[in-house]
């Protein structure tokens, strides 16, 4: 699975930006996918993740409420909608592909694609 995150932009706080994330690869409609972020200086975190059919999403504490993870498998591809930008979620934002929620609550994902940049402006 090639994956290719796009979508990214310079927003000022409040704003809204959708990012997609096209995949390549007939299994791509059958693995949970998910977005992850990294600010400069910080470890990458989980953002959100959405099973295989799209049935069942799961998020970050910091982004739930504000932001929607979905996905369109007839176009492979899978989107994230972040509305009430906050300057924190500042951060080169990923996508992956086949995700397994390990012990611990953390997740674990074999394909990554190149992330790209969200700016949110105070």
């Amino acid at each position: 699975v090639q994956l290719q995150a796009s979508g990214g932009g310079l927003v000022q706080a409040g704003g809204s930006l959708r990012l997609s994330c096209p995949a390549s690869g007939r299994t791509f409609s059958s693995v949970t996918a998910g977005w992850f972020r990294q600010a400069p200086g910080q470890e990458r975190e989980f953002v959100a993740a959405i099973t295989g059919s799209g049935r069942n999403t799961y998020y970050a504490d910091s982004v739930k409420g504000r932001f929607t993870i979905s996905r369109d498998n007839a176009k492979n591809t899978m989107y994230l909608q972040m509305n009430s930008l906050k300057p924190e979620d500042t951060a080169v934002y990923y996508c992956a592909a086949q995700g397994v929620l390990g012990y611990g609550g953390r997740w674990a994902f074999t394909y990554w694609g190149q992330g790209t940049q969200v700016t949110v402006s105070s």
